[in-house]
């Protein structure tokens, strides 16, 4: 094996905990490598808290790479967790973070090492429980015939509930046919989809409707949103890997969910409403984990980490704190309208790191269009702030096949990675910009939903023309996503159940690790939508129409789908709206039923937080809209 420490476990932090009578027993698994999946922030909050429990008991497990696979299958050895190698067939419930759709079939795979039936009517009433939880089950349909549940929204409270409720199945006995029941028993707790509890209808090849089996089953299920973050310091003991990881280095979040409103984001969308960590707990979280872990770098996470309040004094006391000699801070997504010479200057006091910013389009109209409110003086100011403060380097990303986007459009990217070069050399002759390039997958739950996305020959021809722009621009260097895995990705996050056999094709075909380059394979996904007569066309390409029934219409993520809506033609319009903490509420939904209401604060909104686009903003402008619990629920 290439890495068999991938295997071993015994990272600081790692638990074995005790399994027994009257204990449920979870296999967390992230289904890509230890090295991708270790630092995932969500598997490592669930990992403690199920283990917190008395009744509870959480290990991990990746899925093993294409070196160690047929050596477990000739061995007869199933997928097994890394704290104490134990095999998954001895876990009551093996849960699956899903980021990522090509990781779609590793699921599959897994499952299969595990030893349990990959579709959930096979499997018998002594087999595992296989769940999912992550931004992909926004759209489970893909693959609502292999799990038994979904978990939609924030995972802290509904664990404990999942764990109390079969502890109960379990102690009332195990093998006395009740599978059946206890389904339907989870289906009825808040945020969890039972797909085997809905019957799903087609006319002429339309999906018309996705309803309940049983009348005391929910029509709509609702996302779990914790309402203050304060209540979760999770991870209280980050794991620390013994092998060299992704992102190796300790992880805060600062805040929960965004309200920036870009068109594109499904995480800001999703997530609504925001909801800040105290800066207190920041500070006590970072002092606290550099300490026990010995890293020297910490990441602020959150989508947006400079809008965090007093962003500025916690990384002063990061990179000030006596205890924690030359910490580096990294603040992994930047808004160039919130970053300031100010920010610029503490990190700079640390040891550097790199620093990404996003203006996702490369011409003012298209950001109004994706609501990016960001015009090129704020990145110009922001470029300038860092180069100012001895960045030699930094990256830029954007996409491209948005909606209505030009060749103008497409060519702006390359003029404002030529600009953001030229500001560098004014301050260090070796300045330098990448620029990342991603093809644009419209997501379930966004207002670009009902758009049709790119071809694959039309992202390759806008890949080309950036190409060729850049060829001769020293100091920029171009990368970009493969069209073709973005036309998979098209396919699996916006289909419906008919999608299910395409999966499985593709997995019994060898199709694993399609996430990575050197194992993606294109013809096969192909060939599987062929076989299983599934048009590419219809599923990637078209637009989609108001009154069409969407897979996704009978989950819920907070958001009013008529707003959803409105916000479609207003980007059609290259209309761009405020972020709603500066301005009245647009009634998007996000706050509705989570014990969350809006309150007027008193501070006043970032540099660049206002950019005028024509809303009236009344009594309430420049001032910020705070979002604060509430003790009782359903207030709107």
């Amino acid at each position: 094996m290439q890495k068999p420490a991938r295997y071993i476990g015994c990272e600081d932090g790692a638990r074995v905990p005790a399994h027994g009578d009257g204990i449920v027993s979870w296999l967390l698994t992230y289904p890509d490598t230890y090295e991708i999946g270790l630092p995932n922030q969500g598997l490592q909050i669930l990992y403690e808290i199920i283990n917190e429990r008395p009744d509870g008991a959480a290990e991990r497990a990746y899925s093993p790479w294409t070196d160690l696979e047929p050596l477990l299958r000739r061995e007869r050895i199933p997928l097994f967790s890394v704290d104490s190698h134990r095999g998954a067939d001895q876990f009551d419930i093996i849960a699956f973070n899903l980021s990522a759709e090509l990781t779609y079939t590793n699921v599959l795979n897994c499952l299969d090492l595990a030893g349990v039936p990959i579709r959930s009517a096979d499997r018998a009433d002594d087999d595992l429980l296989v769940g999912v939880g992550g931004h992909c089950t926004y759209n489970p349909e893909p693959i609502a015939d292999f799990v038994d549940f979904v978990v939609l929204g924030d995972g802290e409270e509904v664990v404990g509930e999942i764990t109390a409720l079969v502890r109960e199945w379990k102690k009332a006995g195990k093998n006395s046919g009740t599978r059946e029941g206890l389904l339907r028993e989870l289906a009825k707790i808040v945020g969890v989809y039972v797909p085997s509890m809905y019957e799903v209808r087609y006319e002429d090849g339309a999906l018309v409707e996705i309803a309940p089996r049983h009348a005391d089953v929910p029509t709509t299920i609702e996302k779990r949103t914790i309402a203050d973050l304060a209540d979760w310091p999770y991870p209280k003991t980050q794991l620390v890997p013994m092998t060299e990881v992704v992102h190796d280095r300790l992880s805060v979040e600062v805040f929960r969910g965004c309200t920036r409103g870009c068109r594109f984001c499904q995480a800001g969308m999703i997530t609504r409403p925001v909801r800040e960590r105290p800066a207190e707990q920041v500070r006590t979280m970072i002092s606290e984990g550099l300490q026990r872990t010995g890293y020297d770098e910490v990441a602020l996470t959150s989508l947006s980490t400079a809008d965090f309040s007093g962003i500025e004094k916690v990384v002063t006391d990061t990179v000030t704190d006596a205890g924690c000699d030359q910490v580096s801070v990294a603040l992994p997504s930047l808004r160039v309208d919130a970053f300031t010479v100010g920010i610029a200057a503490q990190l700079q006091r640390a040891r550097r790191t790199g620093l990404t910013f996003a203006p996702e389009a490369g011409t003012w109209r298209m950001r109004q269009v994706i609501n990016k409110l960001i015009r090129e003086e704020d990145l110009y100011g922001a470029v300038e702030s860092a180069f100012s403060q001895g960045w030699r380097r930094m990256k830029l990303y954007f996409l491209t096949g948005l909606p209505t986007e030009t060749d103008e459009d497409t060519l702006g990217i390359a003029e404002m990675a030529r600009n953001c070069v030229a500001l560098g050399k004014t301050h260090k002759s070796s300045a330098s910009v990448t620029v990342s390039v991603g093809g644009f997958v419209p997501k379930p739950f966004t207002p670009f939903q009902w758009f049709g996305q790119n071809t694959v020959a039309e992202l390759q021809r806008k890949i080309g023309l950036l190409r060729d722009d850049t060829r001769r621009a020293k100091g920029v260097q171009l990368k970009w996503h493969d069209p073709k895995a973005t036309l998979i990705e098209g396919i699996t996050s916006r289909g419906d159940r008919r999608l299910g056999p395409v999966i499985e094709y593709v997995w019994r075909n060898g199709g694993v690790f399609q996430e990575w380059s050197e194992h993606f394979d294109y013809d096969l996904w192909l060939e599987a939508m062929a076989a299983n007569d599934c048009d590419v066309d219809w599923y990637v390409h078209r637009h989609r129409t108001e009154d069409e029934v969407l897979p996704w219409d009978h989950l819920s993520a907070g958001l009013h789908k008529d707003f959803l809506w409105q916000d479609w033609r207003d980007a059609l319009d290259e209309l761009g709206l405020e972020d709603c903490r500066w301005t009245p509420c647009y009634d998007c939904g996000a706050c509705t039923g989570y014990g969350i209401e809006h309150r007027v604060a008193s501070a006043t909104p970032p540099a660049g937080g206002s950019q005028g686009t024509g809303v009236d903003l009344g009594s309430t402008r420049g001032v910020p809209v705070e979002l604060v619990p509430r003790t009782e629920v359903g207030v709107s």
